[in-house]
């Protein structure tokens, strides 16, 4: 049994829905088959370069799947006002995409977030979840996944956004800084899914996103 085995094995065990797939390409086409399948009447998502490298939140971004109400938080040259309002309405979403920052071989999913508009609605309100990660994420124990957040995650989202100067920029790692654009503010550990199914796992056999 291969580490992504392992890992499907035991998020199974604790109850949330796991899809193997060999890369991102294939981890779209299953995305889009579960739209239709589902047939949300709304979808929302959280910041996620993997899940953005799928294509299918551009799809849903130019209407390509009709009747459907799509709660876009991250319309460029819009970062407060209607962005925010948006994540609010994509809490009670039908379908919530987003990735994962890190999960454990105990079965358990890790997230930091900056403002929880991503981990707020992982853990309750939308009727759906689904979420995709590369086999990068992967980690031993609870406490390597949330180092990874802390040397690997959180520095290289920090970086990646223009503008900001945090210390983990320029250091790499975690430095639990009390700056205006700190991102490590909210933490979010999954250790069961309730009710059993609600969240699908996309597991991807190659490394993909931060």
């Amino acid at each position: 049994m291969n580490l992504l085995e392992q890992s499907a094995h035991i998020l199974s065990r604790n109850g949330f829905h796991v899809v193997i797939l060999p890369n991102i390409d294939e981890a779209g086409i299953y995305i889009r088959k579960e739209i239709l399948r589902i047939a949300p009447k709304s979808i929302s998502f959280g910041d996620s370069m993997t899940l953005l490298a799928t294509g299918v939140i551009d799809e849903l971004r130019e209407g390509k799947f009709s009747g459907i109400t799509f709660y876009d938080g991250f319309v460029p040259g819009n970062p407060d006002g209607g962005n925010m309002e948006r994540r609010r309405q994509g809490l009670l979403s039908d379908l919530f995409l987003t990735g994962i920052n890190a999960i454990s071989l105990e079965g358990t999913l890790h997230w930091l977030d900056m403002i929880g508009n991503r981990i707020a609605p992982v853990a309750f309100g939308p009727k759906k979840v689904m979420l995709i990660a590369g086999k990068n994420k992967i980690c031993t124990t609870p406490e390597e996944a949330e180092a990874r957040i802390k040397t690997i995650a959180a520095p290289k989202n920090a970086a990646r956004h223009e503008g900001f100067t945090t210390p983990c920029v320029k250091t790499g790692k975690c430095m639990d800084c009390r700056s205006p654009q700190r991102i490590c503010n909210e933490h979010l550990i999954l250790s069961r899914c309730y009710p059993k199914g609600r969240i699908t796992v996309i597991l991807i056999d190659e490394e993909a996103g931060l």
